[in-house]
């Protein structure tokens, strides 16, 4: 008989590199393996499980939405995703959604949205979109191209043509940038994959202004900042700072796929029938267990919480980090989406976390990236920290 192990994975695709773990059971903050242990989650899914695992409410939404149809395609009303998407627009600066699967489809719909927008004010030169070295919006052409990483984009031929990318943080090398070519400029206002960076409010501010100043709109990518991951139900909210486009997922359907792209009125209300489409998105089963989300994420108290236990978690990596400088250097990113610059390899204090029952992610620029479900408290925080000692100690133990 062929050994199990060697060929679980025998028939899928090999697009990442899988943990030998199946879970096959989770509450709250906790994962269960099929080998019976159980795993500390703070990596969320990547920023989506916000409302944890097995949330009652959720679970609830989905079983009342799994009586009703699944599906009708995007050629019939949905009341379900009219009232997401009134929600959503109540809540934010925008007027209009656009519903889809992923945060990679929202980025191909607002990259598309920006440009017709130009291009039906009679803009035809804008098609140029200014992004930031370091960030990361999916990988589709047209999101590596923003991206503009190049160790993602080999291999795959020609780059999609107009995109560049500036130094985050840099707004003289940003103007530069705007001209009357330039379509919109693109960022996250906290890069997650990049390495866990939290754009300046101030910053933000200049972006926006010079955005103004040169008719490019402001399209922020939301995907892993956005439903309540930095304290704020969106990340921007912090500066002040409002895009014209917005891009949403991750967080939003808390394990169900969804995406969405936000706008101004005045942008999507040039966007012509047929501009874009998509058959699944915004279908019942997602948008009602959405909407339950939001439920959860705008509950009283609930945010306040986030905010408290990232101080907490953050006072408590700066003592790693003063404890074991050899090991962890700086703290980075901001509210529940948080990372450790590292002297070792992050990958290694991954796996190390990992075996004494902890979940963490890497990210770039070797950090080690925390991404605990939204409804942490003071006991998780200890455990996670507690592990994160132990890897440590034993780091410089290997290291001596």
């Amino acid at each position: 008989m062929t050994d199990a192990k060697a060929t679980e994975s025998a028939h899928l695709v090999r697009f990442a590199r899988k943990a030998d773990i199946d879970f096959i059971a989770g509450e709250g903050c906790w994962l269960t393996g099929s080998d019976g242990k159980r795993y500390l989650d703070f990596v969320s899914g990547v920023a989506v499980n916000n409302c944890g695992h097995r949330h009652p409410h959720l679970v609830k939404a989905l079983q009342a939405a799994a009586e009703k149809p699944w599906h009708v395609s995007n050629l019939f009303r949905s009341g379900a995703q009219e009232h997401l998407a009134a929600r959503l627009a109540d809540l934010t600066f925008a007027d209009r959604v656009f519903f889809c699967n992923s945060g990679l489809e929202s980025a191909e719909a607002a990259i598309k949205m920006a440009r017709r927008w130009q291009f039906e004010r009679g803009q035809t030169r804008r098609i140029k979109i200014v992004a930031l070295h370091g960030s990361f919006h999916g990988r589709s052409f047209a999101a590596l191209a923003a991206a503009g990483n190049e160790e993602y984009l080999r291999g795959f031929g020609p780059k999609c043509e107009g995109f560049v990318q500036v130094a985050p943080g840099d707004i003289e090398a940003l103007r530069a940038q705007l001209d009357d070519s330039t379509a919109a400029v693109l960022m996250e206002p906290v890069q997650g994959e990049g390495g866990v960076r939290a754009l300046a409010d101030d910053y933000l501010k200049q972006v926006r202004v010079a955005c103004d100043a040169a008719g490019a709109l402001l399209i922020f990518d939301e995907v892993q900042t956005g439903i309540g991951r930095t304290g704020k139900l969106f990340a921007h909210e912090w500066s002040g700072v409002t895009p014209d486009i917005m891009m949403v997922a991750k967080g939003l359907g808390g394990g169900m796929p969804i995406g969405a792209v936000l706008a101004r009125a005045e942008v999507a209300e040039r966007m012509p029938f047929g501009w874009h489409g998509n058959t699944f998105g915004g279908n019942p089963l997602a948008t009602t267990v959405a909407s339950a989300v939001l439920d959860v994420i705008l509950a009283p108290g609930f945010l306040d919480n986030v905010v408290r236990m990232s101080a907490l978690l953050i006072e408590r990596m700066r003592e790693l980090v003063a404890q074991y400088p050899s090991v962890f250097q700086d703290v980075r990113g901001r509210g529940l989406l948080l990372g450790l610059k590292c002297g070792p390899a992050a990958g290694s204090l991954a796996e190390r976390a990992r075996a004494r029952g902890l979940l963490v992610l890497t990210a770039g620029d070797n950090v080690l990236r925390l991404l605990p479900p939204l409804i942490i408290g003071e006991a998780e925080v200890d455990i996670a920290m507690h592990a994160l000692r132990e890897v440590a100690a034993e780091a410089v133990e290997v290291a001596a």
